[in-house]
């Protein structure tokens, strides 16, 4: 039995102005996977992310969700079809509390009573959040703000959830908890698109993934393959290419 597709991406092409960010990719997530797009900055990532999730508009190429184009839809309808990103930055309401911030999440929504246990259900996924509830968004430490943004994007409900760098500018204690909680919730069956520049971790943590370099995707495979491919290991994990 084949694995339906959530998000297929064919030839997408983005610029800015004249000059071109993303030169045709192709790139598809299933139902229930983890895929990760890695590179070094400037490769076209977070680019993509914005034209897939309606925040750039799109030169050529497709982008389908469900089977469907979601060319000329616009980002809030995404959100009302299940696709919820959590933004490189985290974009926290600095000023609501942590529930406050959560009941954002599940704005969409108005099944009041799941709402709350969705709530509790956050809480004892990340349990400093519950320690903080009242607390200020803007007053956390920006891990705690990446797991706010986490939790407030769960709290939609999302049928395709979309992780751009979440483990940028944590240290690296707060890095392993981000990632712990991204691989349980995989592992609870939610289809995760994840951007990142830890490729070592994206890839241990993917069922498939995709390098991005200038533009195009220049590689792509099982993450695991990806991890012993001397070509990533060279480039971003650190370690010399042999011949």
């Amino acid at each position: 039995m084949n694995t339906p597709t959530i998000l297929s991406i064919n030839n997408l092409q983005v610029s800015y102005g004249a000059i071109a960010a993303v030169k045709g990719i192709d790139i598809e997530v299933r139902e229930g996977e983890l895929v990760c797009l890695i590179g070094a900055n400037g490769a076209g990532k977070t680019t993509s992310m914005k034209a897939i999730t309606g925040l750039l508009p799109w030169k050529n190429g497709d982008v389908s969700y469900l089977g469907q184009s979601l060319k000329g839809q616009a980002a809030y309808d995404r959100i009302r079809q299940g696709m919820i990103m959590v933004p490189e930055g985290r974009g926290v309401f600095a000023r609501m509390t942590i529930v406050e911030n959560l009941l954002m999440g599940a704005f969409i929504r108005d099944d009041q009573a799941e709402i709350q246990r969705d709530i509790e259900r956050m809480f004892e996924t990340f349990p400093r959040l519950k320690e903080r509830a009242q607390q200020l968004a803007g007053t956390m430490s920006g891990g705690e703000q990446q797991m706010l943004a986490m939790a407030r994007a769960l709290m939609g409900r999302p049928k395709l959830l979309l992780l751009d760098e979440p483990s940028m500018g944590l240290s690296p204690i707060m890095v392993e908890k981000i990632f712990d909680v991204i691989r349980q919730v995989s592992a609870q069956g939610m289809t995760i698109l994840l951007v990142e520049q830890n490729a070592k971790l994206a890839l241990e943590a993917a069922h498939r993934g995709y390098v991005m370099e200038s533009g195009v995707v220049s590689i792509s495979g099982e993450a695991k393959s990806l991890l012993a491919d001397p070509r990533v290991r060279a480039a971003y994990l650190g370690e010399e290419e042999t011949a």
